[in-house]
């Protein structure tokens, strides 16, 4: 018996490292641009932190394309009403820049939710808690990905309601600038590829954008999910060396 479950796992090693790999981006070599088609609409998912990540996030989306990016999902943590207004008040100057644009005529402005998950790690937590929050919050990114999480609000247009309408596909782009959700979220999404999960195949690419504050050294989300994402992206010149090729630079972004 014990030799039989001591064959079953060393050959389920190699498959499972097969997997992994197949999933995970090729080390030093950055996705090719332009495998979407011109106009392909696209569900992006943004997740929002306390405070500074908030601003900075919003400030890095400001010129944000509506017409592309048909529907925005923000993700908060739980009793982060600042982060729920921003993102609220956010839109709505995304709405108003769309109508008084002279072509708001071709334009469509789409629609958005934001979810909330628990938090995985409260400030000043204790270490021997902080796997079981993180679980928690880990289940519950299961939800907001697969779209059928209770939301704060959903927007269409100029109507907006409480609703637990799921999305119909899995978001096609994870944006993060480096909250402890960013780094659950990704998790959550690599599991779900790991999986095979239906219809999750080519979406979930994900985005890391380094914060603006960070000159010589990676932030602990960015150190963890270097090698997780699809591309990581830095704010400053300097940082490219500490990005094992693997950073893309093009200015600050904030």
């Amino acid at each position: 018996m014990i030799y039989g479950i001591i064959l079953t796992v060393i050959l389920l090693i190699p498959f499972l490292s097969l997997r992994l790999l197949s999933i995970l981006p090729f080390q030093n070599q950055r996705p090719k641009r332009g495998s979407r088609p011109h106009g392909t609409k696209t569900r992006l998912l943004v997740i929002l932190g306390s405070g500074g990540h908030t601003a900075e996030m919003l400030a890095l989306l400001r010129d944000l394309d509506c017409s592309k990016y048909t529907h925005r999902s923000y993700v908060v943590s739980s009793d982060d009403a600042f982060s729920v207004g921003k993102a609220q008040k956010f839109e709505e100057m995304l709405a108003m820049k769309i109508k008084h644009s002279s072509d708001s005529n071709d334009m469509s402005y789409g629609s958005y939710d934001v979810s909330v998950v628990p938090r995985a790690r409260r400030i000043h937590q204790s270490l021997l808690s902080t796997p079981l929050s993180s679980l928690q919050c880990l289940f519950a990114c299961f939800s907001v990905l697969k779209g059928s999480a209770v939301n704060v609000a959903i927007q269409s247009g100029d109507k907006a309601k409480n609703s637990r309408k799921p999305r119909s596909a899995y978001p096609d782009i994870i944006l993060s600038n480096g909250p402890a959700t960013g780094v659950i979220i990704i998790l959550a999404s690599l599991i779900l590829r790991f999986m095979a999960v239906p219809r999750t195949k080519g979406m979930m690419r994900t985005i890391y954008v380094e914060s603006w504050a960070r000159v010589r050294s990676l932030s602990l989300s960015g150190k963890i999910l270097l090698r997780l994402v699809d591309r990581f992206i830095v704010q400053w010149e300097s940082m490219l060396s500490v990005t094992a090729g693997k950073g893309e630079y093009y200015g600050a972004l904030v």
